[in-house]
């Protein structure tokens, strides 16, 4: 079974970023002006605020990303961006990217991580169960008009 490695975002990864969901976007919903903001220019709006991507590669190849987007209070980071090739699904990429995004919270000093997803995307529900994630009371305002899920993992 070949070795999934983990890394952070370096300079030229944006197109790998902005192709992985857009594919799975794309095929779902329909990419809205807030997945542009994110996907055109990772940079400045989720790195330079304090947030990460992370990638996963297969033999060289990157085959998932997730974006770390810090949020207003300081303590609280998005869980976004989360995509896997279709090619290798099933592999347990996302839930290795989903344990590293949650370590890589803990080691900025975040106490809860939050995301934003949709009831149709059901294996992805499942796996931020797995992960600890536990959906929201009150649902807060969104970006996104896909958007019906809020969940959220306090770390303590």
């Amino acid at each position: 079974m070949p070795v999934v490695v983990l890394r952070d975002f370096r300079p030229g990864d944006q197109p790998v970023f902005r192709q992985l969901n857009e594919e799975w976007i794309s095929k779902y919903f329909t990419l809205e002006p807030a997945d542009l903001k994110a996907l055109d220019h990772p940079e400045a709006y989720i790195l330079a605020s304090g947030g990460a991507i992370l990638f996963a590669e297969l033999a060289g190849n990157v085959v998932g990303t997730c974006a770390l987007i810090k949020m207003a209070d300081g303590r609280s980071y998005e869980l976004a961006k989360m995509a896997v090739a279709p090619a290798a699904q099933g592999q347990q990429i996302g839930f290795l990217l989903g344990q590293a995004a949650i370590q890589r919270v803990r080691d900025l000093g975040g106490t809860r991580v939050y995301l934003e997803s949709n009831a149709k995307l059901a294996p992805a529900l499942a796996l931020y169960r797995k992960l600890g994630f536990r959906d929201l009371a009150q649902p807060l305002a969104s970006p996104y008009a896909r958007a019906d899920v809020q969940m959220e993992l306090l770390l303590a």
